[in-house]
């Protein structure tokens, strides 16, 4: 069972060890409980529930409460459909994106190539989830920073509308590959979450306003 939002305060990332969990959990791109990330950062679980609350608060994350036969609910955390965390992260590794995409030509480029290479990195973001196959991609999409809002349109088709682009700097260098390392990295997430699932259309905007729109089928066992 899912928690209702809670209305955003101020920025939650400014405490060190509340940005640890953030990114902690943007890199396990899947759900955890309470006693995995403290284990991993090697802090004390009553501690990191506290912080946990205060991030959904300010909503960057979202809690899942798994039922069980017995005992009490387990906490499941997640990063949240809308975060929208402020602050100025280091630019390094947007940097370096940048610079890759300048000098891979569009002209020069495999674009097959390496769109394969972002199937395979899209396998491995998957990892193990638990939930429906819809909660499962928007878990993923929404680790990787694209703020998705999913969309039935019929029996097994499903618009991802992407509310953000993590890529835009990279983007604005070279679009072409990097819609191509997305469109892979998708692919990928569809193998691994439902593997019966295809990605049927793949319409890139503006990076800066963001809206591309991702056309599914087979989602969620239905035919396409």
């Amino acid at each position: 069972m899912l928690d209702p939002p809670i209305v955003p305060g101020e920025d939650g990332l400014i405490q060190p060890t509340r940005a640890r969990l953030f990114a902690l959990l943007g890199d396990l791109a899947r759900p955890a409980g309470t006693a995995e990330l403290a284990e991993r950062l090697g802090l004390h679980p009553n501690g990191v529930r506290a912080h946990l609350e205060r991030m959904r608060g300010d909503g960057l994350l979202v809690r899942e409460r798994d039922r069980r036969p017995r005992g009490r609910p387990r906490d499941a955390w997640s990063v949240s459909p809308d975060a929208d965390p402020g602050g100025n992260a280091p630019s390094a590794y947007g940097d370096l994106a940048r610079w890759l995409a300048r000098s891979m030509r569009s002209d020069t480029a495999d674009v097959e190539q390496i769109e394969a290479c972002g199937r395979q990195i899209g396998r491995e973001l998957a990892g193990r989830r638990s939930g429906s196959e819809e909660q499962q991609l928007q878990s993923a999409l929404s680790a990787l920073g694209f703020k998705p809002r999913l969309e039935r349109r019929g029996q097994g088709r499903l618009g991802v509308v992407l509310r953000n682009c993590p890529y835009r700097e990279a983007v604005r260098e070279n679009q072409p590959l990097i819609c191509a390392m997305h469109r892979g990295i998708t692919r990928g997430l569809l193998d691994r979450i439902s593997p019966h699932g295809d990605v049927a259309a793949f319409a890139p905007h503006d990076p800066d306003t963001a809206g591309c729109v991702v056309e599914l089928t087979g989602i969620g066992g239905g035919e396409p």
